[in-house]
């Protein structure tokens, strides 16, 4: 797995941090909440709960998008636009975050977004 599995120093995580119903803010608005998140190393990943917003589906994320945790104001921010997050690989059932050729698409799809020209 590629470093998208792993929260990124200093954006303000540390170890045994509960994140479940933190806000996450994509780079141009909120996207939802934590429903649900994985602290295996090497397989760091938030599922986002998008409410209406994307029709009550739920996101996955790597940690490795997240750019700042702010545990005051309950928030997780994270580098992709809300367009990017609908785009990547859609999320069905907890059973995908066991899959490999899944969380390699996924992974793939968030990596590639770090190295997209700037629009």
């Amino acid at each position: 797995m590629s470093s998208m599995w792993m929260y990124v120093q200093d954006n303000g995580h540390t170890d045994g941090q509960s994140l479940v119903g933190f806000t996450v803010e994509a780079a141009d608005g909120s996207i939802g909440h934590v429903d649900r998140q994985q602290d295996q190393p090497g397989m760091q990943h938030l599922v986002v709960d998008t409410g209406v917003w994307k029709f009550g589906r739920s996101v996955l994320i790597p940690a490795g998008a997240v750019t700042a945790i702010d545990t005051r104001a309950q928030t997780v921010k994270v580098a992709p636009s809300r367009e990017e997050i609908k785009a990547a690989p859609r999320f069905a059932t907890d059973s995908e975050t066991g899959d490999p050729d899944y969380l390699s698409a996924v992974g793939d799809y968030y990596f590639s977004l770090r190295s997209a020209p700037l629009r």
